[in-house]
């Protein structure tokens, strides 16, 4: 689809906020905005909005762009959009700041392939702001998480005087659609034409590293971090995404190294080394930063202990991780647990053999319902340690919600196989048949 050519403003359209007469510093409307400003309460917005359109004192762009944020950032994109629509109505000209809000809306309440993305950039266009660094480059970010990219591209290449800003929303976009290679090649274009990248930048090509698993270019970008580094002190979420740059190379060590140099740490610090532990088979330097984490007070986050039970799993510290889920159901751990922690806990018991166990936890401790993937980890413990009554009742609740899926009959004929039970073989065989279940033969990918 076309994207709308940018074209000079119309000049009987104001552009700026800036030339309308200013408000009295105490007109209600200022005052209004300001509350909005620091508002913890999602009932109020709309209180404070009906009242100013009551009394006709949503003047400014200022006042307009107040309310939409308001709503954003209390969790009500759509309302957002409906105040963006409403401004232009009123007689309010948009600035610099309305179109990257009204597309931020957008980017949480439409589809990705809504056309409203195409209706404010054709908006931004008429009214002279396309060419704004905010709003150009929230056109870019808003084009490529709808998985548009060739737009995304086109509001790039169409600017050759764009400004970092873009420079990193389309690096971001591509990186976090999956297009690492082109990210990094627009890195180096943007280093070639003697542009400094910022933290902003550096995140986003740390995380194509990431997908890339090259631990040359995750050095080379480290050194780059560091010579752009005019201060010599790493952002936080900059020396993050070098942990977990490292880390996700199987580089634990150098992970570790920068970690340890970080003066200040928060919960994504942690979290970054200790899953970067457990998924490269250092279960117990997991659980050691764990206890660390705790000593030093930092509240763990649901991703947290979903590491550290990972980590108790492919460990064997049932005991441990068992000891750790109680904590979280009686509250001495503030998290939670979600199905994914007792997903956890099951393959842990699963593992050693423990399926009765794994069992209980399902039937008696568990607040919501199993999902396929916690009967499917069931089934396939009991396929391994040789569990019929377990593996029945984990097959039973399969079936219940896939009764598609040929690989629970395989696997529960597999478990009465293996018990000598061959008219259970037989059986399951004729229900797969009657099912009109077809066996799809493995292949390697």
């Amino acid at each position: 689809m076309p994207l709308p050519a940018a074209h000079a403003p119309d000049p009987s359209l104001p552009r700026d906020a800036a030339r309308r007469d200013p408000l009295p510093p105490s007109h209600p409307a200022d005052l209004a905005a300001a509350r909005l400003e620091s508002c913890a309460d999602a009932r109020l917005p709309p209180r404070i909005h009906a009242h100013l359109l009551r009394r006709g004192r949503l003047l400014l762009p200022f006042h307009w762009n107040a309310l939409t944020r308001a709503y954003l950032r209390l969790g009500s994109p759509r309302s957002a959009l409906r105040v963006a629509a409403c401004m232009l109505a009123h007689g309010a000209a948009p600035d610099r700041y309305t179109f990257p809000l009204a597309l931020k809306a957008a980017a949480q309440a439409e589809p990705p392939g809504s056309r409203l993305r195409l209706q404010l950039h054709a908006a931004a266009v008429q009214r002279g702001l396309v060419r704004h660094p905010f709003t150009e480059s929230a056109l870019i970010s808003g084009y490529a998480k709808a998985g548009d990219l060739g737009a995304a591209r086109r509001v790039f290449d169409e600017n050759p005087h764009r400004e970092l800003g873009s420079w990193n929303a389309i690096i971001s976009g591509l990186s976090q659609a999956g297009e690492p290679v082109e990210a990094l090649a627009l890195f180096h274009e943007l280093r070639r034409g003697g542009m400094v990248p910022d933290d902003l930048t550096m995140v986003s090509v740390a995380s194509a590293c990431c997908a890339l698993g090259d631990i040359g270019l995750v050095e080379q970008l480290h050194k780059c971090i560091l010579q752009c580094q005019r201060s010599g002190r790493l952002d936080v979420t900059l020396s993050n995404a070098l942990v977990d740059m490292y880390a996700k190379c199987g580089r634990t060590d150098l992970a570790g190294r920068v970690f340890d140099t970080m003066p200040v740490r928060d919960v994504s610090s942690w979290t970054t080394m200790i899953t970067g532990l457990a998924t490269h088979g250092e279960e117990q330097g997991a659980l050691d930063m764990f206890d660390d984490m705790q000593r030093e007070e930092v509240p763990p986050n649901r991703v947290t202990m979903l590491a550290v039970l990972s980590a108790c799993a492919h460990g064997g510290l049932v005991d441990k991780g068992l000891g750790l889920l109680k904590q979280m159901e009686d509250g001495e751990i503030k998290v939670v647990p979600t199905v994914e922690h007792y997903g956890c806990v099951v393959d842990m018991l699963g593992r050693v053999g423990r399926v009765d166990e794994a069992r209980a936890l399902v039937e008696q401790r568990m607040p919501m319902e199993a999902n396929v993937v916690i009967w499917g980890t069931l089934l396939g413990a009991c396929e391994k340690h040789g569990n019929v009554r377990v593996g029945e009742w984990a097959a039973e609740r399969l079936v219940e919600a896939e009764p598609w899926n040929d690989g629970v009959y395989v696997v529960l004929s597999n478990i009465y196989a293996a018990a000598g039970m061959w008219g259970e073989v037989e059986r399951v065989r004729k229900i797969m048949t009657e099912r009109n279940i077809v066996k799809f033969p493995g292949r390697s990918l």
